[in-house]
Parts: C-alpha cells; sequence; structure tokens
C-alpha cells in the first residue's frame, strides 16, 4: 500500500493526501484508497489548510517548511504534496506507522 501514495521523483518525493479540513486536531489518520488522510484544524478558506498542511508535516519530517509545496489539488480535498529532499529512507521512516500500519 505504501507505494501507492507515495512516489519519488526528480525534483523529491510526491505524497498523495485526502484533507479532511476543520478537524479537531491535526493528525494523519491513516490510509485511504491511494492516499494518506489527514486531518487538520484550518478551514479550506483562502489557502489556509494548505499552508497547515505544509506545516504539519515540515513539523513531521523534520524539515524546512520551505521544502514542502503543494504540487496539485491546491483548491481540492485530494492534494499531491511535494517533499524536496533527497533523503527518501528517511521520510518512509517516519510516515511508515501510517504507510504501514501492520509492520511492527
Amino acid at each position: 500500500m505504501a507505494s501507492n501514495c507515495l512516489t519519488e521523483t526528480p525534483k523529491g518525493i510526491i505524497l498523495r493526501l485526502k484533507i479532511q479540513p476543520r478537524a479537531a486536531k491535526n493528525e494523519i489518520s491513516g490510509l485511504q484508497n491511494d492516499a494518506l488522510k489527514v486531518r487538520l484544524t484550518a478551514p479550506p478558506v483562502d489557502g489556509a489548510a494548505n499552508t497547515a498542511c505544509c506545516a504539519f508535516f515540515a513539523q513531521l519530517l523534520n524539515l524546512p517548511k520551505g521544502s514542502l509545496s503543494i504540487a496539485s489539488g491546491e483548491k481540492s480535498r485530494h492534494k499531491n504534496l511535494l517533499i524536496q529532499t533527497t533523503d527518501t529512507t528517511a521520510v518512509r521512516k517516519l510516515l511508515a506507522p501510517w504507510l504501514d500500519p501492520g509492520k511492527p
């Protein structure tokens, strides 16, 4: 399942997301089809949810905010997040609890 929502590209890693805005707290709630489902407290107004999404993943992945951007889906709940890093192994390791929930 992990390979379905995480794709390596020459620019970095594309992570497919399904965003649920106006949630009680910021969190990853698991896999949904071929995307990670992410709950964000920000509303889907004036790019607030996009900004919150990038900030949430920057903190989770220990990367600068500027290294993450919305590659597509800026006005949709289905987004592709571009993570500009060469350390794919570290990203996979940090996301492993959600990408491979059955593995210890």
